[in-house]
Parts: C-alpha cells; structure tokens; sequence
C-alpha cells in the first residue's frame, strides 16, 4: 500500500501587510519630526489698523523686535549691514517695497531711524505691517 503524500506548498512571503506597516512607520517618523522641528519665525506684535491691504510678492520685509533685534526677511542682521543689504536689493528690483514689521512696544523713534535707513538706501515705497482690527458690532 503506498501512501500519498502531500504536495508541499512553498512559503510565501506576504508582502501587503510589510508594506502597509512599513508607510504607518513612514508617515509616523515624518509627523513626529514636523512637531519637533523648530519653526523660525521672528515673533512680533503687530499694532492693529482698520484699513490696510496685502503685500505684493516684490517686498522686503524689516522686521525690529522688542528687544531691539533687526531681521531681514527672518535673518537677522546689523544696523550697518543693513543699509548694504537694502542697497543690494534694489539693485536687482528697482521697485522694491521696504515692509517694516515693528513690534507694539517698539518705541516710535526706532522705526523713524529704519524708515530713514531705507530712505538713505534709496527705497522709495514704505510700509507698515499691521494687523487687522476686529470689527465688533
């Protein structure tokens, strides 16, 4: 009597669920490192305006902290570089709008000294940043 023997079956490897566990993984490590990335932002509260209107793509924005901090566009910067830096821009865009971000608690007199800053660099397009009152009714 012989017996019949099973066929063998070869192993497979389910891949799916390798790949489906291996993008959770994926998508896990890159939210976890978007909350643990730093955003650099200058920090700075604006004074409220009733009328105002948004910047063009073309700007610069000054940025002047609290503390006395300049920024450039979110780089930090001198006094004395600034002026260059200006310089430099309108160079490539004579047109060029000077955004100044000063904070509420900067006193009047420093952003007087960027606006005259600008000026010296021959920026002929100011502006303000402000945020936009509520209006309650």
């Amino acid at each position: 009597m012989r017996l019949q023997r099973r066929s063998l079956k070869k192993a497979r490897i389910e891949i799916i669920p390798m790949i489906d566990t291996i993008f959770f993984l994926l998508v896990f490590f890159m939210i976890s490192t978007l909350s643990m990335a730093r955003f650099r932002g200058v920090q700075v509260n604006l004074p409220k305006a009733a009328s105002g209107s948004q910047a063009p793509a073309e700007s610069v924005t000054v940025t002047l902290t609290k503390e006395g901090q300049l920024f450039l566009n979110k780089e930090e910067v001198g006094r004395e570089s600034l002026l260059q830096s200006l310089r430099q821009q309108l160079k490539k865009n004579p047109e060029l709008l000077v955004i100044i971000n000063a904070d509420n608690g900067v006193q009047h007199g420093k952003v007087v000294e960027i606006m005259d800053e600008a000026r010296q660099a021959g920026v002929a397009k100011l502006s303000i940043a402000v945020k936009p009152k509520e209006n309650k009714q």
